[in-house]
């Protein structure tokens, strides 16, 4: 039969790029069928549940903290304006754009900035989110009976069989079961179809201990934030002989936090009786006149109690009702007095001077005397505790008092104390002053005195130096959640250590009628790598093998067939180890 080689017209492609308008070819229209499925949309509802579940899962807790302790790291960079505001203040004048793109940024107040903040509470959240639902977890596991003994012990650690020809099964079972908790396993007797057993577990302090790390950890952030909220910080500056009472108008400088009640303040008061520093004398360039020690001895007074006498020193602060004092530095304090031409004190007493930070000592001196007549006054100069000048100027050589000198230039003019704009009192805009000069001169006046000397200035006025003085000054701070971050940090680190060294494990002991009598199986299963379980089930097969007659004694293998199931069985227990480990089968870190 001839075969017809007629050839049929062949049917119209559509180009691939082409459009297909009978929708006649399958793969286009099945192209198109896939291109036009849309994943079902989650909802209002399912997206939060879903943001959540992203938010309080463990992986998300321990990157925000993670990204908490990198967020801290600005605040020990750079100076902050809450603990040191005059070298915040310098830091910017000395960066330009620079510092003010930081201060722009919080760099400064890293603590309270929107973005430490926004750390802080995601962090809060997602641990309280992690906490709640493992807690209740771990309260069923604490209730539910040990998980029951699985069909096949030859898969688990340390398996051992036992034949013990005439021995009482019961009493196997009873021995296993004392045994076991002697070593703190909770037990449970089980009875099988062809076997009785016991199943043991211990180690639910490990879980325990972790959630009590994690309680802890949001009890340490709770106490934080409500010490920040509640507590305040403030310096003062005290010369020797002079006293401080704990009250807003006695302090330099004051920093509450936003919930702080002043009727709170503890109402202490106290004395600055001595300050003693020490220096070396080594001559060394690198230990000459390094300070060795400061002390500065107080009077402390409360309500109701006898004055008491304490000495304070760096590193050792004086806790007084729950409030912290700090030793924070130390400076000289010269009488200084000064006389207007009309004979009139205008200023009088000890002025407190600020080291430039070099190791002589060198403070800078300023006394204002807005009362002066005719003109306002202001003496401007260097205290210097070992004093010399020469070509570098005024400097002092030493930073203990063996040749005091003050070096000063005095300035008449507006002051402008009276504009109402608060000013530095260690600092004045000599710029806008006139020095005093001699008559018929232009270079003004040097005034160099010892304690003890005084001199007649050329507009009439006089200048007098006495004794020399020690300041100290103090860091008082209170925080009333200070204790309690204390101890929710011990606790958790109290937690933390049971969850490292507490092992998790489990231990069966079935007995089975054999062909000559009872068949024992031990074995054991860890949760975490634990080297111990397999001695320990070989030491409870040998305890029960010596007490109840050794005959046949037999450690199996692993079953090689076994090995191969699935692991998710393993780590559980086994695949019929019950519905009280579905909990932990479910739980996820």
């Amino acid at each position: 039969m001839a075969r017809d080689r007629t050839q049929r017209p062949e049917a119209p492609r559509p180009d691939a790029d082409g459009p297909d308008p009978d929708g006649t070819d399958p793969v286009r229209s099945w192209s198109s069928k896939k291109s036009s499925a849309r994943a079902p949309a989650l909802g209002l509802r399912g997206t939060w549940l879903f943001l959540w579940r992203q938010l309080t899962s463990m992986q998300t807790a321990l990157i925000l903290l993670m990204l908490l302790a990198i967020a801290a790291v600005p605040g020990s960079l750079y100076p902050q304006r809450s603990v040191n505001p005059t070298l915040t203040q310098q830091f910017l004048d000395e960066n330009g754009r620079w510092g003010e793109i930081l201060d722009t940024l919080g760099f400064f107040e890293v603590f309270s900035s929107p973005w430490f903040s926004a750390i802080y509470l995601l962090l809060f959240i997602s641990l309280i989110g992690c906490i709640i639902p493992r807690v209740g977890v771990h309260l069923k596991q604490l209730r539910a009976k040990p998980p029951r003994t699985p069909s096949r012990l030859t898969r688990f650690t340390g398996h051992t069989r036992i034949e013990l020809p005439g021995a009482s099964a019961d009493a196997v079972l009873d021995s296993a079961q004392r045994a076991l908790k002697r070593s703190r396993y909770r037990t449970e007797l089980r009875e099988e179809k062809r076997s009785r057993s016991v199943s043991a577990e211990r180690g639910l302090l490990r879980e325990s201990g972790n959630l009590l790390f994690h309680i802890s950890l949001v009890a340490v952030l709770v106490c934080i934030a409500g010490g920040s909220l509640t507590s305040y910080r403030g310096q003062i500056t005290v010369v020797e002989g002079a006293g401080f009472s704990n009250s807003l108008t006695g302090y330099d400088s004051f920093e509450p936090g936003a919930w702080f009640d002043a009727e709170q303040m503890p109402p202490f008061q106290f004395t600055l009786e001595d300050f003693r520093a020490e220096y070396s004398l080594e001559e060394n360039e690198t230990t000459f006149g390094q300070p060795t020690s400061f002390e500065a001895d107080v009077q402390v007074t409360t309500p109701g109690q006898e004055p008491r006498a304490q000495t304070i020193q760096v590193n050792r602060p004086l806790n007084v009702d729950g409030a912290s004092m700090f030793l924070l530095g130390n400076g000289y304090a010269p009488e200084i007095t000064l006389t207007d031409p009309e004979g009139t004190v205008v200023a009088d007493g000890p002025l407190i001077t600020v080291p430039l930070g070099d190791t002589g000592y060198t403070s800078q001196l300023v006394l204002k005397a807005p009362d002066a007549e005719p003109e306002q006054t202001a003496v401007v100069g260097f205290f210097l505790p070992t004093g010399t000048i020469d070509e570098q100027g005024p400097r002092s050589l030493y930073p203990d008092l063996l040749d005091p000198q003050v070096v000063v230039t005095v300035y008449q003019g507006d002051l402008g104390l009276d504009d109402g704009i608060p000013r530095n009192a260690y600092e004045v805009d000599v710029s806008q002053l006139e020095p005093l000069t001699e008559e018929g001169e232009d270079t003004p006046v040097l005034i160099q005195l010892r304690p003890g000397e005084s001199v007649d200035l050329p507009d009439g006025s006089t200048l007098s130096v006495g004794d020399v003085k020690r300041y100290a000054a103090f860091d008082i701070a209170h925080n009333p959640f200070e204790r309690w971050t204390l101890i929710s940090a011990l606790v958790a680190v109290a937690g933390l250590i049971l969850s490292l060294f507490v092992p998790r494990r489990r231990v069966w002991a079935r007995v089975s009628d054999g062909a000559d009598g009872p068949v024992l199986e031990v074995a054991g299963l860890a949760r975490s790598d634990d080297p111990d379980l397999e001695r320990d089930v070989h030491a409870l097969a040998d305890r029960l093998r010596e007490s109840h007659g050794k005959v046949d004694f037999t450690e199996v293998d692993p079953d090689p067939d076994a090995e191969q199931q699935d692991d998710t069985e393993q780590r559980n227990g086994a695949g019929d180890a019950g519905p009280q480990d579905e909990p932990e089968r479910g739980r996820r870190d």
